[in-house]
């Protein structure tokens, strides 16, 4: 029997892409114990009160799931 260990046993790698609630989500960095994935929020669009129309884009949202969840990676390349 011959042991074969991968170069990097974690399923998620930094600069993953994946989707997530119908979002995009892309992998930041990856560790043992969690990986960080930023997702894009939406633009909110709203009035003032002197009915000036306005875009606000808020910031990613930041949050933490394990390198060894099973989601489906859009940008990577099959093995041969």
């Amino acid at each position: 029997m011959i042991w074969e260990l991968s170069a990097y046993p974690f399923k998620l790698r930094a600069g993953d892409v994946f989707k997530f609630n119908e979002r995009l989500c892309r992998v930041l960095r990856v560790n043992y114990s969690s990986a960080i994935v930023i997702m894009n929020r939406p633009v909110r669009e709203f009035k003032t009160r002197f009915d000036k129309p306005v875009k606000f884009q808020p910031p990613p949202h930041q949050f933490y799931i394990s390198p060894n969840s099973e989601v489906a990676v859009l940008n990577r390349k099959a093995k041969r």
